[in-house]
């Protein structure tokens, strides 16, 4: 996804049975909050990449900065729920306020991991089974149409919160239920991939991006993959998907594929040249780490650390984020990412230095500020649903710098 990657969402999606809220202001925040990770405009990402931000440092042993997590948690709607992003938090949430399930989904898995959040996780939970869709999966926004992406990060945020996602069921289906009607079948063109939501004629087309996602998913795990944790990697030969666990195999299988000859995923945006897809090839090793594929997950986190470092100095946080998880899921060190102290550069954007805990590497150095965030290509594809209307925008990633 070089929309989590590039900090560009697009998103062109008529609504299939429900219609979303009003779309919001797209002018640019004047001034962001000094507790916020990433300089570039927080509108459609900051939650995001701020649990991203925190979830990364946790991982690796940092205690984010106060003033970061408190942010966070003050970006909560009455209801549970989380919108990108809210400039002024004294107002009370309304039908204008774009929440959407993968900000809430991402907040819960940094705060359930930080600890004592309990109110506030289980309030997002409570919203996020409430806007479950009748195939038990979910869509980017209450209402719309389940999409791989936005069901997966929400079994994450599940799983961390110590819930059992086979549970969570909306009219007798539960999340899984929803990712193996997602899941493409062994023959023809992206066999075993998963689709971020079935096409304009109702076929589904293989998607990376939701391929990883997929994966995770179906694998019932989060953003965090501990190394050493994941599955026995299965015959890369697909089979007929009859359980989450098969899906989440067939799925390793494609992006191991797709990654075998160049080491890295590329990207395919309409009237835009290919390039090599860095975001989504950090989320396909943490998909192959946690399914047990090592050999080809490591392959590929070389390349990463090879050629990584621009696209993510100017991505941002989140990029930073994406990294440090590809990294620790495989069990490389993300101090020594190629050169670069990933976990360093990632705390220079944000509040003051991160405070860190007992034992973990401490670094003087004054780093500048990168902009803006990383998200994924297509995780945020579809999240403007209007009933009977396709429509669409693009934010485009900041380069601004300053210093932290």
């Amino acid at each position: 996804m070089n929309v989590r990657r590039s900090a560009a969402v697009l998103a062109a999606v008529a609504v299939i049975g429900a219609a979303a809220p009003a779309a919001a202001d797209t002018t640019p925040s004047p001034a962001l909050p000094s507790a916020l990770y990433g300089d570039g405009d927080p509108q459609y990402d900051g939650v995001w990449r701020q649990s991203l931000a925190l979830l990364a440092l946790h991982t690796v042993g940092v205690e984010p900065a106060k003033a970061a997590v408190d942010w966070l948690t003050g970006q909560q709607c009455a209801d549970g729920s989380f919108a990108p992003y809210r400039a002024d938090t004294a107002g009370a949430c309304d039908a204008k306020t774009m929440v959407d399930t993968n900000q809430t989904a991402a907040a819960v898995q940094a705060l359930a991991a930080l600890g004592g959040h309990d109110d506030v996780t289980k309030k997002a939970l409570d919203w996020l089974k409430s806007a479950q869709n009748g195939d038990g999966g979910w869509g980017y926004t209450a209402g719309g149409a389940s999409d791989t992406n936005s069901t997966s990060v929400v079994i994450g945020a599940l799983a961390a919160a110590g819930e059992k996602p086979a549970e969570v069921k909306k009219d007798g289906k539960s999340p899984y239920d929803a990712l193996l009607e997602l899941a493409l079948p062994c023959e023809g063109d992206g066999a075993g991939a998963f689709a971020f939501q079935p096409d304009k004629k109702g076929e589904l087309v293989a998607n990376a991006d939701a391929t990883a996602a997929g994966v995770l998913g179906s694998l019932g795990a989060g953003l965090v993959v501990e190394p050493g944790k994941g599955g026995a990697a299965k015959d890369a030969a697909c089979e007929q998907a009859d359980t989450p666990e098969q899906a989440a195999a067939n799925g390793a299988a494609h992006l191991t594929d797709a990654l075998a000859e160049d080491g890295h995923l590329t990207s395919a945006l309409a009237g835009a040249e290919d390039q090599p897809d860095y975001g989504n090839t950090a989320d396909a090793v943490v998909a192959l780490a946690a399914q047990g594929a090592r050999e080809q997950a490591e392959k590929s986190l070389a390349w990463l650390e090879k050629n990584a470092a621009d696209w993510a100095a100017q991505s941002g946080p989140a990029a930073y984020a994406q990294l440090v998880l590809a990294a620790h899921a495989t069990g490389a060190d993300p101090r020594a990412f190629g050169g670069t102290d990933l976990v360093e550069r990632l705390g220079a954007t944000g509040p003051a230095a991160p405070e860190r805990t007992a034992g973990a590497k401490s670094d003087d150095k004054d780093e500048k500020k990168e902009s803006d965030s990383g998200f994924g290509v297509w995780w945020f594809v579809g999240v403007c649903l209007v009933a009977g209307i396709g429509i669409g925008f693009l934010i485009s990633g900041r380069t601004k710098r300053q210093q932290p």
